[in-house]
C-alpha cells in the first residue's frame, strides 16, 4: 500500500491528522519535562531560544521507528515489510530505544544536525535495524514473543508487547556475558493478572521488583537500572474520563517514557501532553530500511527523527494502552514510588495502579496485598493508611 493510501487509512482510524502547536498558553510536558509557554509566544513566534524552539529541539531528538520495507524475510516467512501490520511493534521499539537513549546520553541530550552524530546514538540505532543481526528488530521481537500471539502479518496489543519485550531482554541477556549487555536495565512488567486482560488496577510490589533487579545483575548488585512496563485496560470502547486527570500526570514524572496506545489497530507512541491533547510519534509513515551502524558515522538518520508534532485528544484513545518509566537508580525508583502513591490517592477511587512494599499472607495463607502513603515510604508510619479492596 502506498505511503499516501497508510495515511489516509490512519486518519480515517486515529482522526485528521492534527499538527503543530495549538494557540493555547497551557504547558507542555513532554516526558517529565515541562515547556511553559507564555502568553505572547506562538507557534508562529517560536524564534532562537524561545519555550517552543526548545520543545521542538526536544520532540525532534525523540526517535521516531516506522513501517519499513526491503528488509530480509521475518522468520520463515515472506514477510519483507511490516506495513498494515507492524504499527505497534514500532510503537514499542519507539518507547524502548528512548529507554536506552536517556540510559546512555541523558534526558537532556539533543540531536544536532551540524555535527557527526555520537558512536552511542548510532549503537542505539543499530540495536533496532530490522534484520535478525540487530538485538531488538521485528524480526527478534515477533520471534520471542511467539507465545503471546505475535506473528509477521498480525496486530497485537500493548500487554502482549510487553510481555515480548520482557522475554526478548531475558534472551539476549542469557545470549550474551555480564560485561556486555545490549540492554543493560532491567524489565519489570506491573499487571494485575496473569493474563493482563482483566482490567482492574494493577500493584506495583516494591519486593518483586527489587527481585528483578537482583535477578538481572545475577545477584551482583542489589539494584539495576529498571525499566517498568505498566499495561492497562481503562474502559470498554473507549478510555473512561475517569482516568484521564491521571494519565495526563504520569507525563509530569520525571521517569515518564509516555505512552504505548492508540486505537484498534493504529497504534502510536504518545510522549506529550498538552490540556486533553496527547502528542505522538506515527509510526505509520512507510520508508525504506536504512542500515545504521556505529562505524559508519556519516549515516543519514533523518528517518528516525520528526520535526512535527502530532496531537490526539486523550478521550478518543482505545482504552488498551501501556505506560512506560525508566528509573535509573534506587533514589529515583524510590522517587517514583512516592508520586505513584500520591497519584493513586488523588485518583478519586479510579487509580491507574498502585504500589505496594510486599505481598503478604494472611493466616489462611492467602496472598494480600496493602498499598502504601507517601508518608510510609519516606519512612513514616500514618494512622490513615489506605487499603487495596
Amino acid at each position: 500500500m502506498a505511503s499516501g493510501a497508510i495515511r489516509r487509512f490512519q486518519e480515517r482510524v486515529l482522526g485528521p491528522s492534527r499538527t503543530g502547536i495549538s494557540s493555547s498558553t497551557s504547558e507542555i510536558w513532554l516526558m517529565g519535562v515541562c515547556y511553559k509557554i507564555s502568553e505572547g509566544e506562538s507557534s508562529e513566534e517560536a524564534d532562537s531560544g524561545h519555550v517552543l524552539t526548545a520543545f521542538g529541539q526536544d520532540f525532534s531528538s525523540l526517535i521516531l521507528m516506522t513501517y519499513r520495507r526491503g528488509f530480509g524475510p521475518i522468520g520463515d516467512t515472506t514477510y519483507t515489510s511490516d506495513v498494515n501490520w507492524g504499527c505497534m511493534l514500532r510503537s514499542s521499539q519507539m518507547l524502548f530505544a528512548q529507554a536506552l537513549l536517556f540510559q546512555r546520553l541523558g534526558r537532556s541530550w539533543r540531536k544536532k544536525e551540524s555535527e557527526t552524530p555520537e558512536e552511542e546514538y548510532l549503537g542505539i540505532l543499530e540495536h533496532f535495524g530490522d534484520s535478525e543481526a540487530s538485538a531488538f528488530s521485528i524480526h527478534n521481537l515477533i520471534l520471542a514473543g511467539e507465545s503471546y500471539g505475535l506473528a509477521a502479518g498480525s496486530w497485537v496489543g500493548p500487554y502482549a508487547v510487553c510481555r515480548s519485550w520482557e522475554s526478548l531482554v531475558r534472551k539476549k541477556r542469557e545470549e550474551t556475558d555480564v560485561k556486555n549487555k545490549l540492554f543493560s536495565m532491567a524489565v519489570h512488567i506491573v499487571s494485575g493478572s496473569e493474563d493482563g486482560e482483566r482490567g482492574g488496577a494493577p500493584i506495583l510490589c516494591i519486593e518483586d521488583v527489587t527481585k528483578t533487579c537482583v535477578e538481572f545483575s545475577d545477584r551482583e548488585t542489589e539494584w539495576t537500572p529498571v525499566l517498568l512496563l505498566v499495561p492497562l485496560v481503562l474502559g470498554l470502547d473507549k478510555v473512561n474520563p475517569r482516568y484521564l486527570p491521571s494519565l495526563i500526570a504520569t507525563f509530569t514524572f520525571p521517569q515518564s517514557l509516555g505512552i504505548l496506545g492508540g486505537k484498534p489497530g493504529a497504534s502510536t507512541y504518545i510522549v506529550g501532553v498538552q490540556e486533553d491533547k496527547g502528542f505522538y510519534l506515527d509510526p505509520h509513515d512507510v520508508q525504506q530500511v536504512v542500515t545504521v551502524n556505529k562505524e559508519t558515522r556519516d549515516v543519514d538518520t533523518s528517518s528516525y527523527h520528526c520535526n512535527t508534532p502530532r496531537y490526539v485528544p486523550l478521550e478518543s484513545l482505545d482504552p488498551s494502552l501501556a505506560l512506560g518509566f525508566y528509573c535509573p537508580d534506587k533514589a529515583d525508583f524510590d522517587d517514583f514510588c512516592i508520586r505513584a502513591t500520591k497519584l493513586a490517592a488523588d485518583s478519586n477511587g479510579a487509580p491507574l495502579f498502585t504500589v505496594t512494599q510486599s505481598h503478604r499472607t494472611n493466616d489462611c495463607g492467602i496472598a494480600e496485598s496493602s498499598t502504601l502513603t507517601s508518608t510510609e515510604i519516606c519512612g513514616e508510619e500514618h494512622e490513615d493508611e489506605w487499603q487495596l479492596l
